[in-house]
């Protein structure tokens, strides 16, 4: 099967079904691919409407290597709806530099717009909200989703 944009992608985790939309595709050098948004809510099994799980809260945002996963059947495709009007605008990232060895915390972070990046250094508490660009791999994906990870809790 064919990843499309609007996609309804399940995750199977140890702490129930996550679910996340394919909203974009990056194709710009260099290109991270499909970008996923994943949705706060877990559930026990499969909603009766999947597209439901579009208008919950998204968590986080990140590119991963969709099309393979579903090549090897470590996510599932389960619908498909129209990318709803909220979640339509590219997201800003911010991007992290070199942690400082002594901290281990990023002195210096940028943000990219998805065609420009931009160094910034220090993050304001508003911009801890920013999504954390990256290409994330299937088991990545899942740890985050089971422990609760958001961009504002990450500590880097």
């Amino acid at each position: 099967m064919k990843v499309k944009i609007g996609d309804i992608v399940e995750v199977q985790t140890s702490a129930g079904l996550a679910y996340a939309l394919y909203a974009h595709r990056h194709s710009k050098p260099p290109k991270y691919g499909a970008m996923i948004r994943v949705f706060q809510q877990i559930y026990a099994s499969r909603p009766t409407d999947v597209a439901e799980v579009t208008t919950d809260r998204v968590r986080f945002t990140t590119f991963f290597p969709l099309q393979a996963a579903v090549d090897k059947h470590l996510v599932e495709i389960v619908g498909n709806v129209p990318v709803p009007e909220h979640l339509q605008t590219f997201p800003l990232f911010r991007v992290a530099g070199l942690a400082n060895p002594q901290t281990k915390r990023v002195d210096n972070w940028w943000l990219w717009d998805g065609e420009t990046e931009w160094r910034i250094g220090t993050l304001s508490q508003e911009q801890r909200k920013l999504q954390i660009g990256g290409v994330w791999n299937y088991t990545l994906l899942v740890e985050q989703i089971v422990h609760g990870w958001c961009p504002e809790n990450d500590r880097r």
